[in-house]
């Protein structure tokens, strides 16, 4: 099954597609779901090929803390970094309460994604 660093879920496909560009400049995989259902579906059958995912808050299907359950439900060991542009403190009590790794307020700094990828890679091959 082919390995994929970091998956987008995000529905301003503008925005994901320039992340994903970026990301894959910085030399990681990457795939990206514009909705929560095809995400869903996507990280069933990648479950275990995937390192980090970054998910948007609001979704056209689903709301982003119904997608972050989801994902924990497939698989709880895989790193959901909430994206959001719009999210609220009690948003971000809600997704550490459901599992989220971090909260970010977009845009993210590419940079900062980058170390925390790394730092998520490297705890996972200990």
């Amino acid at each position: 099954m082919q390995h994929t660093d970091i998956l987008i879920i995000d529905d301003e496909i503008k925005f994901a597609d320039m992340l994903a560009k970026r990301i894959e400049l910085r030399g990681r995989s990457n795939a990206v779901c514009y909705d929560g259902r095809s995400a869903l579906e996507w990280v069933k059958t990648h479950a275990h090929g995937i390192t980090l995912i970054l998910l948007d808050l609001r979704l056209p299907d689903l709301y982003g803390t119904e997608v972050l359950v989801g994902i924990k439900e497939i698989n709880p060991a895989i790193p959901v970094i909430i994206l959001t542009g719009h999210g609220t403190e009690k948003d971000r009590l809600e997704c550490e309460r459901l599992g989220a790794y971090q909260f970010i307020h977009k845009p993210p700094k590419i940079d900062e994604l980058m170390r925390i990828f790394e730092h998520i890679r490297e705890k996972s091959e200990c």
